[in-house]
């Protein structure tokens, strides 16, 4: 076996009215199989290797993780891609922002030509959203594409990231700036892999599936509204249940616009404050989920404030993030970096920041009429610069 680990360096327009999209039905043969890459079922990674030769998977696999997770899970998951004859090698690198970087692809791509990998092999990533970004990335490069399993082992990764294809490494003046899209061949989300996640983390890891619900499906908001005890603590039929409907939903809207030129968009509720809150922090200080959960606050003021949304809708989302026990603020952040990091967001067009804002539950808008002193006002009220 092929096995290395790795020490990662340091690191004006009309609002675009969207339909509801709760009522989203498969439309198309991509939207078909998209659906069947997707599967949700306690115990399943530890059944990978069968499962995966059964879905037509040839060839021997390489397991990207990290150094938290794989002690956890990797025996149990190398086994399974042993007995079904996969040949399994493993790459372990630090559990940290600093290893979703171009230097530690590098030394993956070296790894994987060192091995012989060949295209009919396949890269499984078994970890949470940054093993998965990585791993997608270099599956995505090599060899011009090798398939890529996806075996989230965090909530969010299973309700979100691992879902979609957007793969991704960071550099130093913002994140996910290099990256291909890269469908996954199979993404298995198994709720039993949650079980060791410490109590911030799930916190973190719902407010993927609270977006979700908010921007697409109201019935699922009044799930997670009367459930969030038993989410909370991970409750294996409510939790299988809501990460089923939770990635579905994520599911649909890939599968209309896989490369996120209309639709798509709205999955970026609440991201553009969050992915610079992340970058103004440091990589690794806030939780994806803690960030996006301000992202979400804010844009809830900013809707209010603009008028596109009634006060009653931002003290539903700000209720439901406290309960949820996240923070509605970024402390010891300097505003002046969140503004130069929100410059590089991705949905920047024309050089116009492109705001999804939300009209009521389940009616996303997008807007690029935004003005400086709209932002100016809900910054102010996100971010406690001391």
């Amino acid at each position: 076996m092929c096995w290395r680990t790795t020490r990662s360096p340091q690191m004006g327009a009309p609002p675009t009215r969207l339909p509801n999209l709760s009522s989203l039905r498969w439309r198309s043969p991509m939207a078909d199989r998209v659906d069947r890459t997707y599967f949700v079922e306690p115990g399943l990674a530890t059944r990978l290797g069968p499962f995966l030769r059964d879905r037509g998977l040839l060839g021997r696999a390489f397991l990207i993780s990290d150094e938290n997770v794989f002690p956890r899970h990797g025996g149990a998951v190398m086994a399974s891609l042993a007995e079904a004859a996969f040949s399994p090698s493993a790459w372990i690198v630090q559990a940290t922002e600093a290893s979703k970087s171009l230097a530690v692809a590098s030394e993956i791509f070296a790894w994987l030509a060192e091995c012989g990998a060949e295209r009919r092999d396949v890269v499984v990533a078994l970890g949470g959203g940054l093993v998965g970004d990585l791993a997608g990335f270099v599956a995505a490069t090599y060899l011009r594409g090798l398939a890529i399993v996806q075996v989230p082992t965090t909530l969010l990764a299973q309700v979100d990231s691992a879902i979609g294809g957007k793969t991704a490494v960071n550099l130093p003046v913002g994140k996910n700036l290099v990256g291909a899209w890269h469908a996954p061949h199979t993404v298995v989300a198994d709720p039993v892999l949650l079980a060791t996640l410490p109590r911030r983390d799930i916190c973190a890891g719902w407010v993927e599936t609270l977006k979700h619900a908010l921007i697409m499906d109201p019935d699922l908001l009044e799930t997670v509204e009367n459930e969030a005890d038993a989410l909370l603590r991970l409750d294996l039929n409510v939790t299988t249940e809501v990460i089923g409907r939770s990635g579905n939903l994520k599911v649909s809207v890939v599968a209309e616009d896989p490369f996120e030129r209309g639709r798509r968009v709205i999955l970026n509720y609440g991201h553009t404050i969050g992915h610079a809150l992340e970058a103004a922090a440091g990589y690794g200080r806030l939780l994806h989920g803690e960030a996006v959960a301000i992202g979400i606050h804010a844009v809830s003021l900013l809707a209010e404030y603009v008028g596109a949304a009634p006060a009653d809708l931002r003290a539903r989302q700000t209720e439901l993030l406290q309960r949820f026990g996240l923070e509605l603020v970024a402390r010891g952040v300097d505003p002046a970096l969140v503004r130069s990091a929100m410059r590089l967001d991705k949905k920047v067009s024309a050089r116009l920041q492109r705001w999804v804002l939300l009209e009521r539950v389940g009616t996303p808008i997008v807007r690029s009429d935004i003005s400086e002193e709209a932002v100016s006002w809900t910054l102010d009220r996100i971010i406690v610069p001391h």
